[in-house]
């Protein structure tokens, strides 16, 4: 293999050549995250005859300019793109891949570049769509402990430091309670103009939209328990290029496939082992036509086809406490806490089902319908559904956040999306729903008054009351055991 650095246009450039002579297909990765952390990820590219070609964006670590997250990615994408069709050793052909914002920086060239620019094929794991999509729930609701611990770590800054928030939260465990949000910089010690910037995006949907013109294949990757899971299975159930795959494990955000909580031997995967077959087929035209996927069934210890939900099942809660309660935003509802205190005025509307009979597949969407009334112009209502096991273990399961906007004390309908869940449920599970006020850090907490929970200086408490009677939690159930899939196969026919 055949190492050497560059730079194009002021962007630091490593590229990675295969042995032998002759022009190669490559594979493109543009990252904030330092291209140096991709040396062993770009010689498995060259093993298998792929010029890897890594590079830092503007404003991060070798690269020049300033840094400003998700604003040059389409212009210096391009450039770079144009720079490696006219490279001796590339025969015109490139993926453009990434994970996280380095998926944002490869899906901008496969939809935003002119045509002579865009890639081939594009791998997009764990996609950051765009700023407005990493800030904010598609309800409105702030994402904060995701945000200030990206934004701690890699913005306005040339390198990373990864530990700043951890840091700061051991000295300060009440960091993230201090208002106003937009005044966290200077609680870190750091300057982040970009920081108060980063809420006014509301551009929600920009990327996802334009993926329905799509013209190359994609390969799309993601985690049942990361943040980006329904902006990854969005992107390909809209997109329009010749064929559209999907890989979803029981994994996070950094996508360890080292068994986690529901995973089993059946869901490790050697990610770039299926990247690399993968890549080949879609510069060949070898992939099928269509859509086509796995997902793995938590708890199943198998992978499941893509695409084929289960059946609705509307079930109906006993309720244990809470009917009304109070939504204290200075003492909210922990997202990283799944105790729930029996003694004191309740903090949460809790109900539970019976016993499960049997085992149950819930592959699909989960949503909550209820009629509750909130004495307060503004509320987030936060629903969170949790499995009791039969040893008596709580495992969350999935959370749905919801802004409502309306005269205080006037009883609604609505309904609470909790997102998509490929999970099996052992008999004698119980599943508890909690609604709630707040699902604080990992949201902001609403203060209540109307005003913006970015810039807010003041918090009230909330009343809430919830209907029993109206809570209607509805899954969506295979009506057989699914039989195994092979996911390499659904990937790469």
């Amino acid at each position: 293999m055949t190492p050497f650095s560059t730079v194009v246009e002021g962007l630091a450039t490593d590229v990675l050549l295969p042995d032998g002579n002759g022009a190669f297909p490559a594979v493109l990765i543009r990252t904030p995250y330092d291209r140096a952390r991709h040396h062993a990820e770009a010689r498995g590219w060259a093993r298998h005859g792929f010029a890897a070609v890594v590079q830092d964006v503007r404003g991060r670590f070798a690269s020049a300019g300033d840094w400003r997250p998700y604003e040059n990615e389409v212009t210096d994408g391009a450039v770079t793109a144009r720079w490696l069709r006219r490279q001796p050793w590339s025969d015109g052909r490139f993926v453009a891949a990434g994970a996280s914002y380095a998926a944002h920086c490869a899906l901008v060239l496969a939809l935003e570049v002119p045509e002579d620019a865009r890639p081939d094929a594009v791998i997009a794991a764990v996609p950051a769509l765009g700023a407005a999509e990493t800030a904010r729930e598609p309800s409105g609701v702030e994402r904060l402990l995701a945000r200030a611990g990206w934004w701690a770590a890699h913005g306005d800054r040339r390198d990373s430091d990864e530990s700043v928030l951890d840091k700061a939260l051991a000295a300060d465990p009440g960091l993230l309670t201090h208002l106003p949000i937009t005044g966290l910089p200077e609680r870190l010690g750091r300057s982040l103009p970009s920081w108060a910037g980063l809420w006014r995006h509301r551009d929600r949907g920009r990327l996802a939209s334009r993926a329905v013109r799509a013209g190359m294949p994609l390969l799309a990757v993601g985690g049942h328990h990361d943040h980006f899971t329904e902006d990854t299975f969005a992107l390909w159930h809209t997109w329009g290029g010749p064929s559209a795959r999907l890989l979803l494990g029981p994994w996070g955000h950094g996508l360890v496939a080292a068994p986690g909580p529901d995973a089993g031997p059946a869901h490790g995967v050697r990610l770039g082992e299926l990247y690399v077959r993968w890549a080949r087929r879609a510069l060949t035209g070898g992939l099928a036509a269509g859509r086509r996927g796995a997902l793995a069934l938590g708890g199943g210890d198998l992978w499941s086809a893509a695409g084929a939900d289960g059946e609705p099942r509307t079930r109906r809660l006993r309720p244990l406490r809470g009917s009304a309660f109070t939504a204290d935003p200075d003492r909210p509802v922990r997202s990283d806490d799944l105790t729930v205190l029996t003694g004191g005025p309740p903090d949460r509307c809790l109900m539970v089902t019976p016993p499960l009979p049997r085992p149950l597949d819930v592959v699909g969407p989960v949503r909550v319908r209820l009629r509750a009334t909130a004495h307060t112009p503004s509320a987030d209502w936060a629903a969170r559904l949790v499995a009791l096991t039969p040893a008596g273990v709580a495992e969350r399961l999935a959370v749905g956040v919801l802004r409502r906007e309306e005269p205080a004390g006037r009883e609604t309908g609505f309904t609470i999306e909790l997102g998509r869940l490929a999970r099996r449920l052992r008999a004698g599970t119980r599943l508890r729903l909690e609604i709630a006020g707040h699902h604080f850090p990992v949201h902001a907490r609403n203060p209540h008054t109307g005003e913006d929970p970015v810039t807010a200086d003041r918090l009230l408490a909330s009343r809430r009351e919830v209907d029993p009677e109206s809570v209607a939690l509805t899954l969506h159930v295979l009506p057989s055991r699914p039989a195994p899939t092979d996911f390499a196969k659904e990937i790469l026919r």
